[in-house]
This record gives structure tokens, C-alpha cells and sequence, in this order.
């Protein structure tokens, strides 16, 4: 059985019982980022233990630098 949830709004299919951890490595991104479930942080440090459900929406977002 899979799990659906939005990536960056793009719909993925991860295992049930699926972690944040594993959403991240769905998308690979480079570091720095910081994470978001339903517009909530993530800590890094939650990652592995944060459990994703149905139709949860994931941000992987990087920081933007400017002047």
C-alpha cells in the first residue's frame, strides 16, 4: 500500500508509514533547505521519526540570498 502526498506540489507515491526522511531523499535537493509539513518546520533532527500521512503536503524549501 502506497502513500500519496504532495512534494514541492508535485503528487508522490511513498511507502506507508512513510518519514519525512524519505520524502526528502524522494527529491534529493541540495543542501541548505529546511522542510515543511503542512506549513509546519520540520527540525532536522525529526526528520527520521516524523511520520507522513494521506495527502500531507511537503515542502523542501532552500535558502534564497540577496542584497
Amino acid at each position: 500500500m502506497t502513500l500519496k502526498v504532495l512534494i514541492n506540489r508535485q503528487p508522490h507515491q511513498l511507502p506507508q508509514d512513510a518519514t519525512v526522511a524519505q520524502a526528502v531523499e524522494a527529491l534529493n535537493p541540495r543542501p541548505p533547505f529546511a522542510v515543511a509539513v503542512n506549513t509546519q518546520f520540520v527540525p532536522k533532527s525529526e526528520y527520521a521519526n516524523r511520520l507522513l500521512a494521506q495527502d500531507d503536503e511537503v515542502e523542501i524549501i532552500a535558502p534564497v540570498t540577496g542584497g
